[in-house]
């Protein structure tokens, strides 16, 4: 199904304008590949004429909302880039648990949680590693653009080929059921987490601070006036002490002077700058909300 130079246009405007999605010239393999699945479901001969219907079709068809959740990207596995969770273990979690004692209570958003690894792997981490307090208040937030995806992470189901990626066996055993062929998260864990559709390029919901906010791999996808927003956004519900998780490629620099680098072991987090936060992991991380 080749895509015309207009029709992959249209699909660039398309996606821009309702999920900041940006698709330059080059990327018309990406929209072939992801789209001419959704265009013979819906029973199309080719992908012009599937969206030549989109053209005119009214903004309730679901076909909208199929063409951009074809078009995101939900690459995920467990404890992905292994630093970031090595960081929380041995420097973040421990004097963040500590300056949370007198409140006993952790908030964290996994703010591009797809199938729901990362925020099942935060769970995992935290009651493998800080038994201490398994009795506190501990809520992951899981959002995601995608509810094909966001229904997986709610389920909490996955394949073999799925916990093979990044899970570590013993954690498998320990943490999961096999279920008809699938590995299914203990209901205590799945109970940490919660997942809801959000789109963050649009007005977000009112949402409680975090003392952690994981949003990695996303802003690379957006432009760059996107991805200030975004920032400044995630200032606003980011409590004093919290840390921001870009992704290995990612960074605000050049993007929002307030928000400053901070070495966390062998990786980089991000804090709103300040005292705290420019004199490192240790003191940001000790602030009390």
């Amino acid at each position: 199904m080749a895509l015309t130079p207009q029709a992959f246009q249209f699909v660039s405007d398309f996606v821009r304008r309702e999920a900041a999605i940006v698709l330059e010239p080059g990327k018309e393999y990406l929209v072939e590949s992801r789209l001419a699945p959704v265009a013979r479901k819906a029973g199309f001969p080719t992908l012009d004429a599937f969206l030549d219907h989109i053209r005119t079709a009214p903004k309730s068809s679901p076909l909208f909302y199929q063409i951009v959740d074809a078009l995101t990207t939900n690459e995920t596995l467990f404890f992905r880039d292994h630093h970031p969770f090595e960081a929380l273990k041995k420097d973040i979690l421990p004097q963040l648990i500590e300056s949370r004692k007198g409140v006993r209570k952790l908030s964290i958003w996994s703010a591009a949680s797809s199938t729901g690894q990362e925020a099942y792997s935060l769970a995992m981490l935290i009651r493998d590693q800080f038994p201490q307090i398994a009795s506190w208040n501990v809520r992951i937030l899981g959002t995601d653009l995608s509810t094909t995806v966001l229904d997986q992470a709610k389920s909490g189901s996955y394949s073999q080929l799925e916990v093979n990626r990044g899970l570590p066996a013993p954690m498998l055993i320990k943490y999961f059921d096999k279920v008809d062929g699938r590995w299914v998260i203990k209901e205590d864990l799945r109970k940490m987490c919660e997942f809801r559709a959000m789109n963050l390029t649009t007005p977000w919901p009112m949402m409680q601070p975090f003392d952690l906010i994981f949003i990695r791999n996303v802003l690379i996808y957006f432009d760059t006036a996107t991805k200030q927003g975004i920032l400044k956004r995630m200032k606003t519900v980011l409590l004093p002490h919290g840390s921001l998780f870009l992704g290995t490629a990612e960074t605000t620099i050049n993007l929002d002077p307030e928000w400053v680098p901070v070495k966390a072991g062998n990786t980089t987090v991000f804090r709103v700058g300040g005292a705290a936060a420019a004199t490192g992991a240790s003191a940001g991380a000790t602030k009390a909300a």
